[in-house]
């Protein structure tokens, strides 16, 4: 294994032949980086690479065990790409786990959330079907997380700013 890549924060490594750990602290308490992952209106302002160019058009989440998701991107509705699923454990404000339902070769995700001293260390798990759908989502993986969740650290800045 040992496939890790990091932008000095965030780090993305690879720890079995189906499974994806993404780990970041983050310079916020836990309450507001889990409303960041759980609502809607702020989900919006951080989740989409601005390097790809491709806006959320749409974002439905209930956010609760048995709730389900769905996020479009792209230009217009009539080229978007879906990713939709359901939440199969939600413990707020330490735990998010959901399925990724677009594609039989898709993961199961599980975010946690810990606290110490005002930061958030975040533990993104992706567990996938085979070696194969990991090897082919490892590609993209290593530039959109920290991309991802470097926007997700400048939006904390923002909400911390305001509270």
């Amino acid at each position: 294994m040992g496939d890790r890549a990091s932008n000095g924060r965030t780090v993305v490594e690879r720890r079995s032949e189906c499974e994806l750990v993404v780990t970041r602290t983050f310079n916020a308490p836990v309450r507001l980086v889990f409303d960041a992952w759980t609502k809607p209106e702020l989900f919006k302002l951080w989740w989409a690479p601005k390097s790809m160019g491709v806006p959320i058009l749409s974002c439905e989440m209930d956010v609760r065990t048995g709730g389900s998701y769905r996020i479009a991107f792209g230009h217009d509705a009539s080229d978007s790409m879906v990713f939709f699923g359901k939440y199969v454990d939600v413990l707020p404000p330490s735990r998010l786990v959901w399925t990724n339902d677009e594609s039989d070769n898709a993961a199961v995700t599980t975010v946690t959330f810990e606290e110490e001293d005002g930061r958030t260390l975040l533990v993104l798990q992706e567990l996938y079907p085979s070696t194969e759908a990991l090897d082919e989502a490892f590609v993209g993986m290593e530039d959109v997380m920290p991309e991802q969740f470097e926007q997700l650290d400048e939006l904390l800045i923002t909400l911390g700013a305001s509270v």
